[in-house]
């Protein structure tokens, strides 16, 4: 496996945090290097949030990523902020249900996924996070879609053992959603 860097971004509440830490404890259970930095405004629930997972064969040197070879955006703001920053070749993924502008660069992989109403349709409707994650998995033969359900298992407190199924059907959703 390669470095790779990703940045998920988006507003409080939307399962930044959660999406990037899942990432991260993915990597650890597949014996990678990896590197969870989470960063989020004071306001918690409607403030900034953002994520950087770095995956790596490799020590990771810095937990700062300037140039994401993927980027998560669940807000407009996000993506206006960090769509250039994206290396050439990398991927977007956009939660098409919040942001309806689209990305003008030719030289990356963008993802539209309505992640929010698939997930208000599912009945999961704090999960668009992992639907998004769930899609991600597809598109990077690196971060395989196996043992996800070991990772949900771990991050899910016991007291909320109900998540896990849903996590999981989060997962599948963004796993077979075709654009």
């Amino acid at each position: 496996m390669k470095t790779t860097q990703i940045l998920i971004a988006g507003f409080g509440g939307q399962g930044i945090l959660f999406a990037g830490k899942f990432l991260a404890y993915k990597g650890l259970m597949e014996d990678l290097q990896v590197s969870w930095l989470p960063s989020y405004g004071p306001e918690m629930r409607g403030g900034t949030a953002n994520c950087n997972v770095i995956l790596s064969d490799t020590p990771v040197g810095s937990p700062i990523i300037t140039t994401p070879d993927v980027l998560i955006a669940m807000n407009l703001p996000s993506l206006q902020k960090y769509v250039d920053t994206v290396a050439p070749g990398g991927q977007i993924y956009v939660d098409a249900s919040l942001i309806d502008a689209k990305v003008e660069r030719t030289d990356v992989q963008v993802f539209y996924i309505p992640a929010t109403q698939m997930a208000k349709d599912a009945e999961i409707a704090s999960l668009a996070n992992m639907i998004i994650v769930g899609h991600l998995l597809q598109n990077n033969p690196e971060l395989s879609f196996h043992g996800t359900d070991a990772v949900v298992s771990k991050l899910v407190p016991p007291k909320k053992e109900a998540l896990i199924a849903l996590n999981m059907k989060a997962l599948s959703l963004g796993k077979e959603y075709n654009q």
